[in-house]
């Protein structure tokens, strides 16, 4: 069976023009203990700002919870006084395929293009809910191939795990991730870096693997690329620093900056790298927290951005990020209680690329 790389399907930038946004309601109270309530305001806000450009597709359990989730986006339209209900809620599509959590990066659909027509195409990695710290997981598990069949498309199924949040593109050939996580025995003991690169450029489409090392302090998933290093271009990253020498996550961050400022990209062109800074640390209940404004989702016309109530480092993070994308809007949004979940924004979400349609 030929694999989609030799079929000609490739991976687009998360920049690249979108159809859709792609989320699970979240429902799960255990990711939230005690706060899942306030999660919904911010999480609503980014639905609809997301909408006012692009569909939205929702993953939901059952009737029951539509409408829930109706009630919460109206709420917050009203709370912003917009004018716009109609068109937003047209622009938002629920589709009843039942998940154990929120995490759609992770468990969602892995979206192909094809470089030679205009097919799409999504991958149904094996999910095990970040080394099976987190059962059940075996509703999130198939989310992929549900959305596959919805839509029509053909799914490939590479037997491995395999997180989105693990895994970062330029769309031009070139993949990024961590160390931490893809060689961790929790994910593919039987696989070696070897080996687990030949799946990444078989199901992925990529040709060039770039790796760093460790990922940021409180990360449950064991260094997710999301949370420290983004393309914002095809030969630009983004990547967290943390100025205090006396934080855990000083040199870990240090050490993998230099990393970056060394590598190269497919072309042999020198990796553009553009610092971000993180955060004051977010600690609740004693623990600390994976804050992080590299948790950032692209869209079509705006880049939404969790912020953490940091006055000073929430705006100098949405002022690097705008410089970065001159031609999208850059929205800060409270992620304060979010982040309480151990993933924010782009965690909770999954992008779905438009076909260019070729002749």
């Amino acid at each position: 069976m030929q694999t989609p790389k030799e079929l000609g399907f490739y991976f687009p930038a998360e920049f690249a023009s979108q159809r859709a946004l792609w989320l699970s309601w979240p429902h799960k109270e255990e990711s939230w203990p005690g706060k899942i309530q306030t999660i919904y305001n911010p999480y609503c806000e980014f639905i609809l700002q997301v909408a006012e450009n692009q569909k939205v597709c929702v993953n939901v359990i059952d009737e029951s919870m539509k409408l829930f989730a109706l009630t919460q986006l109206r709420t917050c339209v009203y709370a912003n006084k917009s004018s716009n209900l109609d068109f937003l809620i047209s622009q938002i599509t629920f589709y009843i395929h039942p998940t154990n959590d929120a995490w759609c990066r992770d468990h969602g659909p892995s979206f192909l293009l094809n470089h030679n027509s205009n097919e799409k195409a999504i991958v149904d990695w094996g999910y095990n809910a970040w080394g099976n710290k987190y059962p059940p997981f075996d509703l999130d598990d198939v989310i992929p191939t549900l959305i596959g069949k919805e839509l029509g498309l053909p799914v490939f199924h590479p037997q491995i795990v395999m997180e989105g949040g693990s895994v970062e593109f330029n769309g031009k050939g070139t993949l990024l991730t961590s160390k931490a996580c893809l060689l961790n025995p929790n994910r593919n003991p039987q696989l070696n870096q070897d080996q687990i690169e030949k799946y990444l450029s078989d199901y992925y489409g990529v040709n060039h693997i770039l790796w760093v090392n460790d990922g940021i302090i409180g990360d449950d998933t064991d260094g997710h690329i999301d949370d420290i290093t983004r393309f914002v271009n095809e030969d630009t990253v983004i990547t967290v620093v943390e100025e205090n020498k006396n934080d855990e996550n000083h040199s870990i961050l240090q050490e993998n900056l230099h990393l970056l400022n060394n590598m190269r990209l497919e072309n042999g062109k020198q990796l553009n790298v553009i610092e971000l800074p993180m955060p004051k640390p977010v600690i609740f209940e004693d623990q600390i927290l994976p804050a992080s404004y590299a948790n950032f989702y692209i869209a079509n016309e705006k880049v939404i951005v969790p912020t953490f109530r940091d006055d000073k480092n929430d705006v100098k993070a949405l002022d690097i990020l705008q410089n970065c994308f001159h031609s999208r809007k850059v929205i800060g949004i409270d992620s304060t209680d979010i982040i309480w979940g151990l993933g924010s924004f782009h965690c909770l979400s999954q992008q779905e690329p438009e076909v260019v349609f070729k002749s």
